[in-house]
């Protein structure tokens, strides 16, 4: 009979030992998530207390606070606004979503086709420098345009002769002015993510369609595209999960917080803001987090079972 061999049973600590290099290098890594992902985890429990910081510390506070139940959650959705926050927050979502995905694409495919790549990276550079601006930054630059008094957009209408509007109480104009600058602030990130994927495309399939006597569009469409489709279906099921989420210095800084532009300006995170400005109500704030976290990891759990329906190779498990 034939002995088996018993496997040596290795120990923890020879295995700390074996990979302790390793475990050096990931420990920045693994204190940060520790201390900015896993211990802020504590704070959902607010989300179910009446939270008030009375005690010595905020631990202290939050375990002596009455539990509340979903009382939060009640009186988050009960809100006269909650509608109107909540359709703001998932249309606007939608329209970035869709635009992110388009405009970029399109962006980095006419790029990739410049034959001078001396312009290209300077277009690509002047692209992707809004980025790295702050929304504080760019609502000034903003104000210069639409200030009632002074601002250039109304100079231009008196120089017509036509009377000058009231930028910061109009409604009508500012969906399309969040779009439009939202677009331009994150249109360069994008298209750099979606230009790096069309550069590692392997040259050879271009050559070999060069010789069929493939058109640019014909390279485009049966050559481009299909290989992007992994990069923009896993960045569009991250875009979905975020559905319920906003950029906050978009929709606070850049109307100036006017009052009359609420109904089209106010969105979920805005109204967390102004909430614990007002009220001090830290846990419907928490209330609200914790609804947009849940709520967006269910969009991306249902995105990426639908990818794995129709092409498994593209979702993200």
């Amino acid at each position: 009979m034939k002995q088996k061999k018993k496997k040596e049973k290795i120990g923890f600590f020879t295995r700390v030992k074996t990979n302790k290099e390793l475990l050096l290098l990931s420990l920045p890594g693994t204190a940060w998530f520790f201390l900015f992902a896993y211990l802020p985890l504590f704070g959902i429990l607010v989300a179910f207390k009446k939270f008030r910081l009375t005690g010595s510390n905020f631990f202290t506070s939050l375990l002596t606070s009455e539990f509340v139940g979903f009382d939060n959650f009640k009186f988050l959705f009960s809100s006269g606004d909650a509608w109107i926050i909540l359709r703001n927050t998932v249309l606007y979502n939608a329209a970035f979503i869709i635009l992110g995905v388009v405009l970029p694409v399109i962006v980095a495919l006419m790029l990739n086709e410049l034959r001078n790549k001396g312009m290209a990276k300077i277009y690509q550079s002047s692209m992707f420098l809004p980025y790295f601006l702050s929304w504080v930054v760019v609502s000034y630059c903003i104000f210069a345009f639409l200030n009632p008094e002074k601002g250039y957009f109304n100079s231009v209408l008196a120089y017509f002769g036509i009377d000058g509007i009231s930028w910061y109480t109009e409604k009508s104009m500012w969906p399309f002015i969040i779009i439009f600058m939202s677009q331009w602030k994150g249109i360069g990130y994008n298209t750099v993510v979606y230009l790096a994927s069309i550069c590692g495309i392997n040259k050879t399939y271009y050559e070999a369609a060069v010789l069929d006597g493939a058109s640019k569009w014909q390279q485009i469409k049966y050559i481009t595209l299909p290989l992007l489709k992994p990069v923009i279906t896993i960045l569009l099921i991250m875009a979905v999960g975020g559905i319920f989420k906003s950029d906050f210095g978009l929709f606070y800084q850049l109307p100036q917080d006017s009052g009359p532009l609420y109904p089209v300006t106010n969105v979920l995170d805005t109204y967390i803001f102004r909430a614990l400005k007002t009220n001090g109500e830290l846990g419907m704030s928490s209330a609200a987090a914790l609804f947009q976290s849940t709520v967006g990891f269910i969009l991306i759990m249902i995105a990426n079972k639908l990818v794995a329906r129709v092409d498994s190779e593209n979702a993200l498990f």
